[in-house]
């Protein structure tokens, strides 16, 4: 077992050592380790192709790693029972719908079914998770209206009320923000960045990323580009390096959130 490795087992939690990933004969993840810590928001960042969903994605065990491992509390994830997995990674994914149209509670409750028995009734420990859920996220009046009412920012709440029913320990979120407004752009990612959990989420906006996450990991072509918490790796050189966009990067003060203005695209001439 590696230092990576043993470190994890130690203290518990989600880890990626060495994973990578092919699709169809291109390589997607080459090599790629990933160590959330306990409690803190990691941020993935990267342009378009660089591998961010499918690490999500072989982080919650949807996909299986060609080479490397991901664990759980030290365990390969690979190994356990798919309702262990459930009951403690939730995922959010960009879009979700439903053929039915279920009202918000409903849909929360889905988050209960990895600790139901099958055609179980729901017990009072489940309707007690589902209201702390929509009470987690704002969501206790909105409880008896039906999805399709609802604004997109709103099933965003929903899909994470949903997952937080599950009481995971681990949340995967894959670019919950696209296709909101500013405004639900913000209060959703300080939704999850209060929630305490561990959170690994994947996000286009620099900005973002650098006002919520506590740590970022920045892909390129399926390799890590960089690693560590914002102000030290949100720089100017790296935004030019992996996006090939010219910015200028300013800090408030010392150990404040880098801010960033883009100026332009590289000159590919140089």
């Amino acid at each position: 077992m590696s230092d990576t490795a043993t470190a994890t087992a130690e203290r518990g939690g989600l880890a990626a050592e060495r994973v990578t990933r092919t699709a169809g004969g291109a390589l997607v993840l080459d090599g790629v380790s990933l160590v959330p810590r306990q409690g803190t928001v990691t941020g993935l960042l990267g342009p378009n192709g660089s591998g961010k969903s499918t690490l999500l994605r072989v982080l919650a065990g949807v996909l299986a790693p060609d080479t490397g491992v991901v664990t759980l509390d030290g365990d390969p994830l690979s190994g356990l029972p798919r309702r262990t997995v459930a009951r403690r990674l939730a995922t959010v994914e960009q879009h979700a719908d439903t053929q039915v149209d279920l009202t918000v509670a409903d849909v929360v409750r889905l988050g209960r079914i990895p600790h139901r028995r099958a055609w179980s009734p729901a017990s009072a420990a489940d309707e007690a998770a589902v209201r702390s859920a929509l009470a987690r996220t704002g969501l206790a009046d909105h409880a008896h209206r039906t999805w399709r009412t609802l604004s997109g920012g709103e099933r965003q709440r929903v899909q994470i009320a949903r997952a937080l029913a599950q009481e995971p320990r681990e949340l995967l979120l894959d670019e919950p923000t696209n296709h909101l407004d500013i405004r639900h752009q913000l209060d959703l990612l300080s939704l999850v960045s209060g929630l305490r959990l561990t959170t690994v989420v994947a996000l286009h906006d620099l900005n973002l990323a650098a006002m919520f996450c506590d740590h970022l990991m920045v892909l390129r072509a399926g390799k890590v580009a960089a690693s560590g918490a914002p102000s030290e790796i949100l720089t100017e050189q790296l935004i030019a390096d992996v996006y090939g966009v010219r910015a200028d990067v300013t800090h408030p003060g010392p150990g404040g959130r880098p801010h960033i203005r883009f100026l332009g695209t590289m000159d590919p001439s140089g």
